[in-house]
């Protein structure tokens, strides 16, 4: 079993796309005015218009009232990020943080709401934890 995607229901889904286009530098596949994805090398965010609840079922989710989950993202340098974001104009939620797991990490918000952890390995066991040849 693979974890294929995680899925941000919204809406607003074309916000939400622009918003993650410019904090991963990459680019959403827009494939429905209520569907976008922006997918990474090792898994997608599926942004998700509040009007495809109903396909799932009635009520299974809301938008803009995630209080326990984290969107992660590995980057090279969190530092770097986090200079990214605040030209961006993105409020953090914490500033750069060694963890005591070996990870240098930074939270903020997207306009939604929902968290988000940009962290980069810094010791050796984070460091090989996340190298190529341990996925």
């Amino acid at each position: 079993m693979n974890l294929a995607s995680t899925r941000i229901i919204t809406d607003d889904v074309a916000r939400l796309a622009d918003c993650y286009e410019r904090v991963t530098g990459g680019t959403a596949a827009r494939l429905h005015e209520q569907f976008a994805e922006v997918r990474t090398p090792s898994g997608t965010l599926a942004i998700g218009s509040t009007a495809t609840v109903a396909l799932f079922g009635p009520g299974s989710a809301r938008p803009a009232d995630n209080h326990s989950v984290i969107i992660e993202f590995l980057v090279r340098d969190v530092d770097a990020e986090r200079q990214k974001l605040k030209e961006l104009g993105i409020e953090l939620v914490t500033e750069p943080t060694t963890m005591p797991w070996g990870n240098r990490s930074l939270l903020f918000r997207d306009p939604d709401g929902n968290l988000n952890n940009f962290f980069t390995p810094v010791t050796s066991d984070a460091i090989e934890k996340f190298s190529p040849s341990q996925r």
